[in-house]
């Protein structure tokens, strides 16, 4: 099979809880000197900060000294104990969509699954909507659920995180996929590595 690549679509859209207020900690640094020994001082209180994740992003990678660079940075360094499915428990991605329709749709499907785990009726967050553009080649596996199955399994990401790693460990910008939930996309565009949905990125 033939590799193809595609560039991210425009704009792309993430959505955050509100619960989980931007707090700038990335915006203002203006050096990496200064990242490094905030991060120092940050992991003294908040043990999710983990030095091994900030390390394992190279450091051209980084994203400080402009808006939003936190809500970016915190993508990477708070991982979920699984990982995703293109991103291992060791270091974040940044998952984003084209269509804000897909955007809720991943999160319902998120919240559906985390109100079963804790057996309530229901759930209901705010959530704050983030509209990035990202730029880069991305490795296209729209289409491909019938020649991959592998990558699009609801109850493993062991190959899907593979891929990413790989794509992350060769400096690839990302991943544009199918949404199992709508149409979804995951991107990797240097440390901004991506997912979403319709064009999910």
């Amino acid at each position: 099979m033939t590799n193809v690549y595609s560039v991210a679509p425009f704009p792309t859209y993430r959505l955050i809880p509100s619960q989980f207020p931007p707090i700038g900690l990335f915006d203002t640094i203006a050096t990496a000197a200064d990242l490094l020994a905030v991060m120092d001082l940050v992991g003294w209180t908040n043990d999710r900060l983990v030095a091994g994740r900030i390390a394992r992003l190279p450091q051209h990678e980084w994203v400080y000294g402009r808006p939003n660079a936190s809500i970016v940075m915190a993508a990477f360094l708070h991982v979920s104990p699984t990982g995703m499915r293109f991103n291992s428990p060791e270091l974040g991605a940044w998952y984003t969509v084209a269509e804000i329709e897909t955007a809720a749709a991943e999160v319902g499907h998120h919240l559906r699954r985390e109100a079963v785990a804790r057996n309530i009726p229901e759930m209901r967050r705010i959530y704050r909507s983030y509209s990035t553009r990202l730029d880069g080649l991305y490795l296209d596996i729209r289409g491909q659920q019938a020649e991959r199955p592998d990558l699009y399994a609801t109850d493993r990401h062991d190959a899907s995180q593979r891929l990413g790693e790989a794509i992350r460990a060769s400096d690839g910008a990302g991943i544009v996929y199918d949404s199992l939930r709508r149409c979804c996309q995951r991107l990797l565009q240097g440390s901004w590595l991506a997912a979403g949905t319709g064009s999910l990125l």
